[in-house]
């Protein structure tokens, strides 16, 4: 039975585009490759999901990079037992790793924990600074409208002749602002 080499390319928006991921998968030969347009932080990525059914003893899975298959240590770590269950074989290209090698193995491992150390670190900066920012009294967010805009999109709204899209046009006042207004009033 032929083993075969599956590629994985992921970018996390629609207009992000796949071609450099592609160019490296492809001059690494890669027999097929499955690609999607969305957050790694998502758990359902079909077709994520479509290779890793297709995945026999023997094949291999080449990545772009770490952060392309999984945002969390865990994640990766799950995925790196299901290949191991399966004996597949992993290559990422950027940190140039290839599982088939005991050294391998323990820098996947290194990297994985390193990287999620990073997104925690980065996720605690943001936190404490969205703390300091509301000790100062600032809230974040879009800034109030005033109550004058808003009393003229209730006038607007009132004489019925403008739906809400064209209200919000006219006033700039967001359509979610405004119905929160009226359910004050």
């Amino acid at each position: 039975m032929k083993n075969y080499t599956f590629g994985y390319a992921r970018v996390s928006t629609e207009s992000q585009v796949l071609d450099r991921q592609f160019d490296m998968l492809n001059s690494h030969g890669v027999d097929h490759i499955y690609c999607e347009k969305m957050t790694g932080t998502k758990r359902h990525r079909p077709e994520l999901e479509k290779m890793l059914d297709r995945l026999t003893a023997g094949d291999t899975v080449v990545i772009e990079s770490l952060s392309r298959l999984g945002r969390s240590t865990k994640d990766l770590i799950e995925l790196m037992e299901l290949f191991n269950e399966k004996q597949v074989n992993l290559v990422s290209l950027k940190e140039n790793i290839d599982t088939t090698t005991a050294a391998g193995k323990l820098l996947f491992t290194l990297i994985s924990a390193i990287a999620q150390f990073e997104r925690d670190c980065l996720a605690e900066r943001t936190k404490e600074g969205l703390a300091a920012a509301r000790a100062r009294g600032r809230t974040g967010g879009r800034p109030p409208v005033d109550s004058d805009t808003l009393e003229k999109a209730k006038r607007l709204y009132d004489s019925k002749e403008y739906t809400v899209a064209e209200i919000e046009e006219l006033t700039g006042v967001k359509r979610a602002t405004f119905y929160r207004y009226l359910k004050k009033r």
